[in-house]
């Protein structure tokens, strides 16, 4: 006689799947805002307030606030006496300074994305890199410099070092907007101005597997730009910057 098994001996556990929930309205009001900034969408001294931007999302002001004052503690916002916030200017020491970080820590992580980008993805730098020309071309500041962001991070985001990654987002905070700043006040077209980079020489020591080039390259992209802005820009005198509030 065969013994009988118990049912529950034979009964499998159910499979549990995890339960998605969708992206909170704050969050997605912050990220993009943060996109918009690091891409040069805001420029510096731009006056933001809750309602209008949250007419921009269709939200209400609440989340628009919530990501403002997160802004504020990265000092991708500046916070105004009469309760709105800014696209903060830079005085020419702060400008100095976060071009020497950003050649700091985008050379490094150029330099450890250079033996890991692969054939697909150094399609996707060049790819970027040729939008960037066309709109640089073209004379069309908006399309550049997302074409621009576009590239810098299809290069960043394979250093392998996630941390290194958010300092440069962090940097780029403050940067991006200042990028728009790159045709104003100059005796040149914005063609002129666009397209004169060292990106090209980017993506070729990227493909040539050669990563103290590409290092060299991107730093002198950003110390090009940076001069450059140094010589046609308007920045923050010391005597007007505003105490913290």
């Amino acid at each position: 006689m065969q013994p009988q098994v118990s049912s529950m001996a034979t009964k499998k556990t159910p499979k549990i799947t995890s339960i998605e929930t969708p992206v909170p309205m704050y969050e997605q009001v912050y990220q993009q805002i943060v996109q918009a900034l690091m891409a040069g969408h805001f420029e510096p001294g731009q006056k933001l307030t809750y309602r209008k931007v949250a007419e921009q999302f269709g939200t209400s002001p609440m989340p628009v606030r919530t990501a403002f004052q997160r802004l504020q503690a990265l000092k991708g916002l500046e916070l105004l006496p009469n309760g709105s916030v800014e696209v903060p200017l830079l005085t020419v020491k702060s400008f100095v300074s976060l071009t020497e970080a950003r050649i700091a820590i985008e050379g490094t992580a150029t330099e450890l994305a250079a033996s890991r980008l692969n054939g697909n993805n150094l399609r996707t730098v060049r790819h970027h890199c040729n939008q960037r020309t066309a709109a640089a071309k073209a004379g069309d500041i908006d399309r550049y410099l997302q074409a621009n962001f576009d590239f810098k991070f299809s290069i960043y985001r394979h250093c392998g070092n996630e941390h290194l990654i958010y300092i440069i987002e962090m940097l780029w905070l403050q940067a991006g907007p200042f990028l728009r700043k790159l045709v104003e006040g100059t005796p040149f077209t914005a063609t002129e101005v666009l397209d004169v980079d060292f990106h090209d020489k980017i993506v070729a020591a990227l493909e040539a597997k050669d990563p103290q080039r590409a290092r060299e390259a991107v730093a002198h992209d950003i110390r090009d730009a940076a001069d450059y802005m140094l010589k046609y820009a308007k920045f923050l005198s010391d005597e007007d910057v505003r105490p913290a509030i």
